[in-house]
């Protein structure tokens, strides 16, 4: 063998999976800076050898050390047998398969995939790849109650988002709610059941989803299971729904139960391996979809979950209710819940502190940024990718403009503040996936970590940054009007480091659009190697300006500015 580089693909997710009857997506991780070009060949599994079928394979950029190769092979059995054929400029070449690599075809073996089952080509819900999503944090929102949130609805139809996440409603003794204590019962603080109701229905005439939180890897210890354990000890009947380690139940420094985080004596764990109570919160979750007419769920601390309850609860809640939206906190890779077993997405933080970096901090530079993209694009099939909450922030984190406010190149960080965060907004719209607002975020708040990113949401206009939230607007129907920022995949076009200046296409069938961002305190005129596009003329659909799209595309972008071309 002249060479040998390196190369990974394994036939299972997220290397190989369905994306839709008789579609396998493949991907193939090879050497970065080798040029290598990549092709498929493939057939049946049954077949003979050597009828397989060749197909070259899209090389969609570099994350690193290694480029990222996609494929997608059809098949009419919904059976393949596969294997790569990988080659150099120089005309070294070798087969990659099961085996390893080999100059010798047969040597490498083949990769199987040897049926794409119904349940695993993941569907997530019809309308999750048209959502915009904001969050609300209902004790700072607006009164405090349900008919706070119901009254400001006008307002989040006009901003333009189409779904509503709420932190807990539920019934609890915090100002957080995330210590449950009556998991059928509003928040006598919020409202009651009848407001919740409204409170959808009203969202549901302004086509806004509504998506609540719940809290199943803990309780409260004003939970009446917990409670019980209290009072009784080991012979209650609802010992095992929790992690107790001796009686009598201590709730001191030193705790003798299993918790949330770290000895928060409020919050004991559930054991969601018991019966009785993963029977308990399924019947809970359902309850409020059945009453209230909810369109989703947000579930938190889910990594810490078995599982094994999360497929239950997705099947059951799924086969009553296809259109539910199911979202996953878990704030690092989440791959393994993302399979199409557990949840349709998650809430990406890993996207955010990659922003955060880019963005706000400006420590790292476009030819990392993109990196970091493509290899958080990597860990996850196509349709959790769609359905993953694109955030800049949450009630967990500090405030982006504050985190823009505190980073930054120079002495001038506080008055490119806004500059840079207009564009992580611009490229939170124009990506893929679901852009998720953390409420105020629009107009202009700041804050440091709980509780500063909790305070009241600003109302006032004179007090509310209008520049941001005119922004926000003209954006999120931007990305309303445009089938490809929706769903149109996402590659690479061009990173200029000097410039700290990137460029990148969305892509949906004949539509495409060009997105180039500035992320510097210099205006600068690129020469760019010609948009994929059959249009002569391209428009900046910011600000109206016309380009001619010839060989020497030609453009100028303002300090920390960004061009939208269609």
């Amino acid at each position: 063998m002249s060479q040998r580089w390196f190369l990974y693909h394994t036939s299972e997710d997220p290397f190989a999976f369905p994306v839709g009857p008789g579609a396998l997506k493949l991907r193939l991780f090879v050497q970065s800076g080798q040029h290598l070009s990549c092709t498929v060949v493939h057939s049946d599994r049954y077949d003979s050898p050597g009828s397989e079928v060749p197909m070259p394979m899209e090389r969609i950029g570099s994350a690193g050390a290694y480029d990222i190769h996609e494929a997608i092979i059809m098949t009419d059995t919904q059976r393949s047998r596969y294997l790569f054929h990988v080659g150099s400029p120089t005309g070294d070449y070798l087969w990659y398969g099961e085996r390893g690599m080999s100059e010798n075809r047969e040597h490498a073996g083949t990769f199987q995939y040897a049926y794409i089952h119904r349940s695993l080509a993941m569907e997530v819900p019809t309308w999750s790849a048209d959502a915009v999503a904001y969050q609300i944090y209902p004790s700072s929102f607006n009164q405090g109650t349900l008919q706070g949130i119901s009254d400001k609805m006008p307002y989040l139809q006009e901003l333009g988002v189409t779904a509503i996440y709420m932190t807990p409603v539920f019934e609890s003794p915090s100002e957080h709610k995330y210590n449950t204590s009556d998991y059928y019962k509003v928040d006598p603080a919020f409202g009651d059941m009848s407001g919740l109701k409204e409170l959808v229905r009203d969202a549901h005439q302004r086509g806004i989803k509504v998506i609540l939180d719940a809290v199943f890897n803990h309780s409260g210890d004003t939970f009446f299971a917990f409670k019980d354990v209290l009072e009784q000890g080991e012979a209650s009947p609802y010992k095992d729904w929790f992690f107790i380690h001796s009686y009598p139940v201590a709730q001191t420094s030193l705790l003798n139960y299993e918790t949330f985080a770290k000895a928060e004596a409020t919050m004991p764990k559930l054991n969601m391996d018991n019966p009785d109570a993963a029977d308990y919160m399924i019947a809970v979750a359902k309850h409020w979809v059945r009453e209230a007419g909810i369109d989703g769920w947000r579930l938190d601390v889910a990594n810490e979950v078995n599982p094994s309850f999360w497929s239950r609860f997705r099947r059951e809640l799924k086969s009553e209710y296809p259109e539910l939206l199911l979202i996953g906190e878990i704030m690092h890779a989440s791959g393994p819940w993302l399979r199409g077993d557990q949840f349709d997405g998650g809430m990406n933080y890993l996207l955010r502190e990659a922003m955060l970096e880019f963005y706000a901090q400006q420590s790292t530079g476009p030819v990392r940024f993109m990196e970091q993209l493509l290899h958080l694009e990597a860990l996850y099939n196509d349709q959790a990718n769609q359905a993953m909450f694109q955030l800049i922030g949450s009630h967990d984190t500090l405030r982006f403009l504050t985190a823009c406010k505190q980073g930054g190149r120079g002495w001038d960080r506080e008055r490119t503040a806004e500059q840079r965060m207009k564009l992580a907004v611009f490229f939170q719209m124009t990506y893929i996936g679901i852009p998720m607002i953390y409420y105020g975020d629009e107009v202009g708040m700041e804050g440091a970590t709980d509780p500063h990113c909790r305070k009241p949401m600003i109302w006032l206009e004179q007090e509310q940054n209008t520049v941001l939230h005119k922004w926000y607007k003209q954006l999120i129907s931007l990305r309303m009007e445009h089938d490809v920022l929706r769903k149109g995949s996402f590659r690479p076009w061009f990173t200029d480091e000097a410039r700290n200046v990137l460029g990148y296409v969305r892509n949906s069938g004949q539509e495409r659009m060009g997105l180039i961002i500035n992320n510097s305190p210099n205006s600068y005129q690129l020469e760019l190697c010609r948009y994929r596009s059959d249009k002569n003329v391209l428009t900046d659909l910011l600000s109206g300006m016309t380009i001619r799209n010839s060989d020497r595309l030609i453009v100028e972008v303002e300090p920390f500015g960004c061009l939208m071309l269609h």
